[in-house]
């Protein structure tokens, strides 16, 4: 049983201290799954690093099991928590490189030593842990992946690794901060599935945050909604849900493509990736696709089906095996998979949003836009050019330069490394922006996304989550370009702020012509801002056409029964 009684948390900021939680009590008893929504920033995260013993709160109490943690229980009342509670965080795999069972049998050995040590094959109780371990993968469905390098599993199968070291703490109280949300519909439905049967299996409380509505009303006994720190309703999941979509604004209509004029081809790609000493787990052979000037188009299937790594080749960031990425290029095909001067003009066109997205905390949105528009605004290429033949910077050097801000900060400290190189060659190549350039862009991009210009002169930590999210779409498209290339970048927003982004990429599209192409796993999102999607499987196009034809395939494909209320409905009077 668990007991929150007034839970009161500040944070100290700049400008002061900010209340996050304000008051927060309910109780979950033992077999009960709990549902937490709310808005991005509401709180909810919050409440479970206080639960889970990783925050100190600043008033109220916690009672699990009959043991109470107050705000004045310091260092014990963490440790009790700590070590009776199992957790995993939205977005953080935290596990091990080797084989995926060794996660499970670093676990249970950390009962018998303290630590999550991995004990030598010879040791008195290895095998007897190995065979619990198994136990585990079993329960999630990853037996057969049990040797598989947990570092080159899938978002999905990490998620249920994830489930079975949570499993192999014995806990008391299981914390579910998104389990789901970066994962397709077979998995999440596999996820969830799991989580059902634990319920009655562990008979101990389980509270699950999620933004996803559908999540609640599959998994959920009760929900509780939090809005900026406080507990507005406590209920039936339906009733509850339907409250907190009462703010989701009416979609915008789809601009219908006048014709179909190509402007990406790949052809024949290949492109095979293999795990260590376990085979092969991805083998994209011979795939062609054709994307048309003006239209959004999505790539969905499952957890390491190959859509990221498609996406990637057609970027330019991958570099197949066999077959080329071409791009009409003032009237010209332009191969994007190998180096040539017209390369750069291809980049200059395109901007590319992954996954992992964040803008940088140190600098206003007005900073950041004018980085871009040093990049890649007329004449900036030109300028690099002549700088580069200065110093001694090659064309396949200045190539790899030119694309860096558009990769993950990992695979672009790297390659700078390499090169011998920091961020300070951009400024020596690349003109310098005046604000007036800043304004000249961002004004009817911010119009188009709906943003207040006085964004422009703040940073992160002074905007909305939805805001952050449109700031950075912003940023994409300050150099109007023609392509935008999108990583399930929108996975961590609420229904509500999603629906807001939605319109603005259709608002973008209708207004710009921009080509998007990107890849999701949220299909209520797919079905409404998409011409057209493509179904992965196992490295291969399966299906391609109409966005809600393909989606409901997908759907009946994963057996996702989790998905059967629309948020239309689920907003309005489902009963």
């Amino acid at each position: 049983m668990l007991r929150v009684s007034d839970i009161v948390k500040d944070y100290e900021t700049g400008s002061g201290n900010v209340r996050v939680l304000d008051g927060v009590s309910f109780e979950v008893a033992d077999g009960e799954i709990l549902g937490i929504t709310g808005k991005s920033g509401s709180g909810k995260t919050t409440l479970l690093k206080i639960l889970r013993g990783a925050e100190p709160f600043n008033g109220g109490s916690i009672e699990l099991d009959g043991s109470l943690i107050t705000s004045d229980s310091g260092t014990d009342g963490s440790k009790l928590l700590g070590r009776n509670t199992a957790i995993h965080f939205q977005r953080n795999f935290g596990l091990w490189n080797g084989p995926a069972i060794e996660n499970i049998i670093r676990r249970l050995n950390s009962h018998y030593i303290g630590y999550e040590a991995l004990p030598e094959p010879d040791a008195p109780h290895y095998d007897e842990l190995y065979e619990r371990a198994m136990a585990y993968m079993r329960l999630v469905g990853l037996e057969k992946k049990a040797l598989h390098s947990s570092n080159l599993l899938s978002g999905g199968e990490k998620q249920r690794l994830i489930v079975a070291r949570q499993l192999a703490a014995q806990p008391r109280l299981l914390l579910l901060d998104e389990p789901v949300t970066m994962t397709g519909p077979d998995t999440k439905q596999e996820v969830m599935d799991v989580l059902l049967q634990l319920k009655d299996r562990l008979n101990i409380p389980i509270i699950v945050v999620s933004h996803l509505p559908e999540v609640h009303t599959y998994l959920a006994d009760r929900v509780i909604y939090i809005e900026k720190g406080k507990v507005v309703e406590d209920g039936e999941p339906k009733a509850v849900l339907k409250n907190f979509l009462k703010d989701l604004k009416p979609r915008i209509d789809l601009t219908e493509l006048k014709e179909k004029v190509p402007c990406i081809r790949a052809s024949n790609i290949s492109k095979r990736l293999a795990l260590i000493r376990v085979g092969e787990v991805l083998n994209i052979k011979d795939q062609s696709l054709e994307i048309n000037k003006g239209e959004i188009i999505s790539f969905i299937g499952s957890s390491g089906a190959g859509k990221t790594t498609f996406l990637k080749i057609m970027e330019g960031l991958t570099i197949p095996k066999e077959g080329d990425v071409t791009f009409c290029h003032e009237g010209e095909w332009v191969d994007m998979s190998n180096f040539t001067k017209q390369r750069l003009e291809l980049w200059r066109k395109i901007s590319i949003m992954h996954q992992e997205f964040s803008l940088s905390p140190h600098s206003t949105i007005r900073q950041q836009i004018g980085f871009r528009l040093s990049m890649k605004m007329h004449g900036a290429l030109e300028h690099a050019r002549k700088k580069a033949e200065e110093m001694d910077i090659s064309n396949e050097m200045l190539d790899i330069i030119y694309k860096l801000p558009d990769m993950g900060e990992d695979e672009r400290s790297k390659a700078l490394n390499q090169m011998r190189l920091s961020m300070e060659i951009y400024p020596k190549l690349f003109p310098s922006v005046l604000s007036t350039d800043v304004d000249k862009y961002a004004v009817p991009i911010f119009e188009a996304l709906d943003l207040p210009l006085d964004i422009l002169d703040k940073t992160t930590y002074q905007i909305s989550g939805g805001e952050h999210v449109r700031a950075y779409i912003a940023l994409a498209l300050s150099t109007s370009p023609e392509i935008l290339m999108l990583d399930e970048p929108f996975g961590d927003l609420d229904p509500v702020t999603l629906r807001d982004v939605t319109n603005s990429l259709k608002r973008i599209n209708a207004t710009f012509g921009t080509t998007i192409v990107l890849v999701s796993h949220h299909m209520d999102f797919v079905k409404e801002v998409s011409h057209r999607a493509v179904l992965f499987e196992n490295g291969s196009i399966i299906m391609d056409g109409d966005a809600r034809d393909v989606c409901q395939k997908f759907i009946e494909m994963s057996n996702a029964r989790y998905l059967e209320h629309t948020i239309e409905e689920l907003a309005g009077s489902v009963s």
